[in-house]
């Protein structure tokens, strides 16, 4: 707990000496930050990002709930302050959940709370690229009844990166990330999440790729992906005779927490190398400091296990995955839709195992 405090700390630190808070105060004036979490970035402690289209879409009610709860508690109890990011009533706002909402334009007390939560799916998923539509929209009553519309976002990996490098925060959390789709060779479904983690230098803590996904794709693309477009850039430009230099843009740097393989974020393992190893709070600080000296663009993904003991269904779901996978091209479940019908679906099939094992990947 120290350990981590510590290393809490010396980020904090170098986020204050590095990126002035200055830089994006026009910027941060579009958003709505809680006095809690605008404190603690003015005065340099640390802050943990977190996502929450885990609590409309990842899981049912009230779980969600209860869930958004436990995980900004333990990020208070190893000393940071969590800083939950959504798009309420227009207006993006990042804080903690509870105050977020109560404090929010659309003044909601604690019934409406619950109630907004319990909405779930009918809140637009906002990746990054959603963020002006949702924004540009209202929320209504309609007979003392709040109407979900898509002025409600529920931010996903890409968007919550995206307001998180906006106001300074330089850690996020999450229990998996997207990534390549699985027959990604024909749909050509790629998660936005990889894109917006290879130009955004936030450090993603996660407990990997969701397993629904093609986890060898996705390290590839996480890793590689910079090197292929500095050669398509490159081709390009000798093909218009221009004066060419391959200019390298930043890979994302990944790697494992305490283990030499990547875990498949319902089991510890996937069968995948890790590309790197890290094996203290300390040597993730050493990344994060060491990233942010040399001023690289991109992101930084560190994948911790989920605890061996909660780790034994892995073969169950796996093997429910596969059927829903199935069953989501049976049905044509394309886009932004596949991913919440692939989890509700093996949560389902595996009778609840799948849900119980997302909770502890936070």
């Amino acid at each position: 707990m120290a350990s981590s405090s510590s290393s809490l700390s010396r980020i904090s630190t170098l986020q204050n000496h590095i990126s002035p808070l200055e830089a994006n105060n026009k910027l941060r004036s579009l958003v709505k930050i809680s006095p809690q979490v605008s404190e603690a970035i003015s005065s340099g402690r640390a802050v943990v990002a977190l996502e929450s289209t885990i609590i409309s879409h990842g899981m049912p009610y009230p779980q969600n709930l209860q869930t958004a709860k436990e995980v900004e508690s333990i990020v208070r109890e190893n000393g940071a302050v969590p800083a939950t990011i959504a798009i309420l009533n227009g207006v993006p706002c990042i804080g903690e959940f509870i105050s977020m909402l109560i404090c929010s334009k659309t003044g909601l007390n604690e019934e409406e709370l619950e109630r907004l939560a319990s909405l779930g799916k009918s809140v637009q998923k906002t990746a990054g690229r959603d963020i002006p539509h949702v924004v540009s929209h209202s929320l209504y009553m309609l007979s003392s009844l709040m109407v979900a519309t898509r002025a409600n976002g529920a931010t996903t990996v890409s968007a919550t990166l995206f307001f998180a490098s906006m106001v300074g925060i330089q850690v996020f959390v999450t229990g998996g990330i997207g990534g390549v789709h699985r027959h990604a060779n024909h749909t050509m479904d790629i998660s936005s999440d990889l894109t917006a983690l290879g130009r955004t230098p936030i450090a993603v803590v996660s407990a990997g790729v969701k397993s629904i996904l093609d986890i060898p794709k996705t390290l590839e693309y996480l890793v590689y992906k910079s090197l292929v477009n500095a050669l398509l850039v490159n081709i390009y430009e000798l093909s218009f005779h221009r004066s060419s230099s391959l200019i390298m843009t930043q890979e994302v740097y990944v790697a494992v927490y305490k283990s030499d393989e990547f875990p498949a974020f319902f089991t510890e393992k996937s069968g995948c190398k890790a590309p790197s190893r890290v094996d203290s709070p300390e040597d993730c600080a050493r990344v994060i400091g060491k990233s942010r000296l040399l001023n690289r663009k991109a992101g930084i993904l560190f994948a911790v296990p989920i605890p061996k003991q909660h780790s034994a269904a892995g073969i169950l779901i796996e093997s429910a995955t596969q059927r829903a996978l199935t069953e989501a091209r049976e049905q044509n479940v394309t886009g932004n839709a596949e991913t919440p019908f692939l989890l509700s679906r093996v949560n389902e099939l595996t009778e609840g195992t799948s849900l119980a094992a997302s909770i502890l990947s936070l």
